[in-house]
């Protein structure tokens, strides 16, 4: 007589989680989610649970985790609150096409449909964010569906949600194997390759063009050196999406940083004037504003033809791997000669890059944002981990952070919701356990999720966590500058003592109010990281607004370059507007800063 051998059925499930290569999930129980809060604690040799502080910081991070590691990451709420508490970072999730699996609590099946304490129709809740949504319907099939969720969590790089009946976990089912992880499963798949004749019909299109530019996006990979050597060969700048950061060398002349808002004068500048304009493995949500200033021939070369038209009507597009398609671009083309409006290019990025130079290295008393990123460039590990909340810290990243290849980085790009740096950081610790991490946040945001800081605590991640407060939501102030209103409404916060809050939690903290006080901070950060202990630098900036860009407006017309001060231009009745495009520049101590078509003129760029 053979005897079956049984598992509770939350167990067998973790046990499909772990098989998938999951060490650790992100959840606060409640009394709907106790089978698998059982459960857990039976796997805690094998399967690590995080106690967040807050469902949303749980799902954030499961995202973070997701968007770090391209592997699924595991976050789960209890009935009602904690369900619904999960969406913002399920959305984020969605939004930025990372693999998470949600697991969601429900009262007992024996309770459904009687209008229990918190009983909920959770399935619609989370049918807009998923890409696989099931209530379990019997104990049995629990371990089969999360097995399931996870393959489509893969398969469409989003959210899968399950939710289970809480008396379904505690129930026996026999003890099989219920994961359908292969060998197979992990292996790279065959990529879409531009043909011969592709190739050189784009190589045709460049060579018709007078100022051809390359927006590269995120799909660029590891073909970054790749794509600076054909730039220099065909003589065409560069112009990255925010997501591309550290994948193209920031020191290449050729690169001349980001578009719209997050940006850099020379990328703006020259995107404005371009004739041919090559998106390259680039999703860009603001091409409305961006793509729509001026006419350009547009070719798309993206590994999803869906994206052919998405954000320009298209003149050519190419169904290809962004780094196939340079490396057969490499071999098919002829070097050109040294090009004017190359040249005009790198001199408007080389006049930009010293003015950002300059800013981050003059002393500032009271403390400006510029000189925390030269610090963090001083003190960073060359593989360290960045999770950078939304605000004015993504603007000021872009610019003022060094990163390559070898470090990881973490926003919440499509989504950009506020809370995200510290979640990401606690994600980047424990996968990354090794690596230096940073979170960075503006005081707005990291109020939203600063109850976690306790979470670093508990389980000890060295984490440096930066907050730059000027008890201003000044992103949103920024855009209110440039509106037709009275004043500003609604931006300014009540400032917090974050080193003390910090402290309180037993988090080792120091506060900043200059710039000279910035290298004994990170070096007490480094010391309390290296103890195994997370730090917190509350840094009391300036509200001042970085140099807007994205308000030079360029034409050309007459065979003449013409650039100037948008109309909306501190449009706020609060504030005053430049006469000039020289006082623009010095408003924000650009004095050597100069137009763009001073460097057309200098080069003798035809127009």
């Amino acid at each position: 007589m053979t005897t079956t051998t049984t598992v509770p059925a939350s167990v067998a499930m973790l046990r499909v989680i772990e098989s998938w290569g999951v060490d650790h999930v992100y959840g606060y129980p409640g009394g709907s989610f106790n089978s698998t809060m059982a459960a857990l604690d039976a796997e805690r040799d094998r399967l690590k649970y995080i106690q967040i502080r807050h469902e949303q910081v749980g799902a954030l991070a499961a995202s973070a985790d997701a968007k770090l590691t391209g592997k699924v990451a595991v976050a789960f709420g209890s009935a009602g609150p904690g369900a619904t508490n999960l969406l913002t970072g399920l959305y984020d999730a969605r939004e930025d096409h990372a693999p998470v699996l949600a697991l969601i609590g429900q009262v007992p099946s024996t309770n459904m449909n009687y209008n229990y304490f918190q009983e909920f129709a959770e399935n619609p809740i989370f049918e807009d964010v998923a890409v696989y949504n099931r209530l379990v319907m019997t104990p049995e099939s629990l371990p089969y569906v999360v097995d399931k969720a996870i393959r489509e969590a893969y398969k469409h790089q989003g959210v899968a949600v399950v939710v289970i009946p809480n008396d379904f976990g505690y129930k026996p089912i026999p003890d099989t194997p219920y994961s359908s992880v292969s060998p197979t499963d992990r292996k790279k798949r065959p990529l879409p390759a531009a043909t011969d004749e592709e190739v050189d019909h784009v190589l045709e299109l460049i060579k018709a063009a007078k100022r051809p530019v390359i927006h590269v996006g995120r799909g660029i990979g590891a073909g970054g050196e790749k794509l600076v050597e054909l730039s220099r060969k065909l003589q065409i700048p560069l112009v990255l999406t925010g997501l591309a950061k550290g994948l193209v060398p920031d020191d290449y002349e050729g690169n001349l940083g980001y578009a719209n808002r997050a940006a850099m004068k020379a990328a703006d500048e020259i995107f404005a004037v371009s004739d041919l304009v090559i998106a390259l493995g680039a999703d860009f949500p603001f091409a409305n504003l961006v793509y729509r200033t001026h006419e350009f021939k547009f070719v798309q070369i993206d590994i999803d033809e869906a994206q052919f038209g998405r954000h320009h009507f298209l003149d050519y597009g190419v169904w290809s791997d962004a780094t196939t398609f340079v490396e057969k671009a490499l071999d098919r083309s002829a070097e050109v000669a040294p090009s004017p409006y190359f040249k005009a290019a790198v001199a408007a990025n080389h006049n930009w890059r010293a003015y950002l130079k300059t800013l981050s290295e003059r002393p500032s008393d009271p403390l400006e944002f510029e000189a925390i990123y030269r610090e963090i460039n001083k003190v960073k590990d060359p593989d360290a981990v960045f999770a950078i909340d939304v605000g004015d810290n993504i603007i000021n990243a872009f610019r003022f952070l060094d990163l390559t290849p070898q470090n990881k980085w973490t926003i919440s790009a499509l989504f950009a919701t506020m809370g995200y740096g510290l979640p990401g950081a606690i994600a980047g610790k424990l996968s990354f356990p090794e690596r230096q991490v940073f979170s960075i946040s503006g005081d707005g945001a990291f109020s939203m999720v600063m109850q976690d800081l306790i979470t670093q605590k508990k389980y000890q991640l060295p984490i440096i966590n930066i907050v730059t407060s000027n008890a201003s939501l000044n992103f949103i102030k920024s855009e209110q500058d440039d509106i037709d209103m009275r004043t500003h409404s609604g931006i300014f916060i009540e400032d917090q003592d974050f080193a003390a809050i910090a402290r309180a939690m037993g988090v080792k903290s120091v506060t900043v109010t200059k710039s000279s006080e910035l290298e004994a901070a990170f070096k007490a950060a480094l010391e309390a990281t290296a103890a195994g202990q997370p730090f917190l630098i509350d840094a009391k900036i300036t509200d001042k607004r970085g140099l807007p860009v994205e308000e030079l407006e360029l034409t050309i017309a007459d065979g003449k370059l013409t650039e100037t001060v948008s109309a909306n231009y501190n449009a706020n009745h609060a504030l005053s507007r430049p006469k000039d495009l020289a006082a623009f520049f010095a408003e924000y101590d650009g004095q050597a800063l100069r137009p763009l078509a001073d460097f057309f003129a200098e080069y003798n760029v035809e127009l």
